[in-house]
């Protein structure tokens, strides 16, 4: 009985542990170099399964990729009122912050509430297919357990007119 007392108090300190350098921003990571938008493409999915993208198919080299294929956001009406009501979306979302807004493409971040893992998530505006292309891609690790398309998704769920 002492053992598993000890355990269990044990297992509690280090969680505490984990969650206090989570906060001091110790499970961040750094914000990647090749964010934004380059010939038509955003930047391609992770090679580990902890990220998502609407243009996971433009990577044919690497058929891992097929774990990261999501849809892309569908919109009505005109372009400018669709980034606007991303943008309400994603403001409207707990841990975002949106650090880049132009008139065809999007880029924010979300933390973990606990841990502070930052997912990055841009959005660009393609003109030729008249959607919006989505990619959302953990910082760290090798899974997210499906965060990212769960966020995406959800995000799909609020934009939808």
């Amino acid at each position: 009985m002492k053992f598993l007392k000890r355990t269990l108090i044990l297992l509690a300190v280090l969680g505490l542990l984990a969650m206090g350098a989570g906060q001091a921003g110790l499970f961040a990571g750094s914000q990647p170099a090749n964010l934004g938008v380059h010939d038509g493409r955003l930047a391609p999915p992770a090679t580990t399964p902890n990220s998502v993208s609407s243009q996971a198919d433009l990577y044919p080299d690497n058929p891992q990729m097929a774990y990261a294929r999501i849809a892309p956001l569908a919109y009505r009406g005109d372009r400018a009122s669709a980034m606007a009501r991303l943008v309400d979306v994603i403001r409207q979302m707990d841990g975002a912050r949106i650090v880049s807004e132009q008139p065809d493409y999007l880029y924010a971040q979300f933390r973990t509430p606990w841990m502070g893992f930052i997912d990055d998530v841009e959005f660009w505006q393609d003109p030729v297919a008249g959607v919006i292309q989505v990619r959302s891609a953990s910082r760290l690790g090798q899974s997210d357990l499906g965060v990212n398309r769960r966020r995406i998704e959800e995000i799909r769920r609020r934009f939808k007119p």
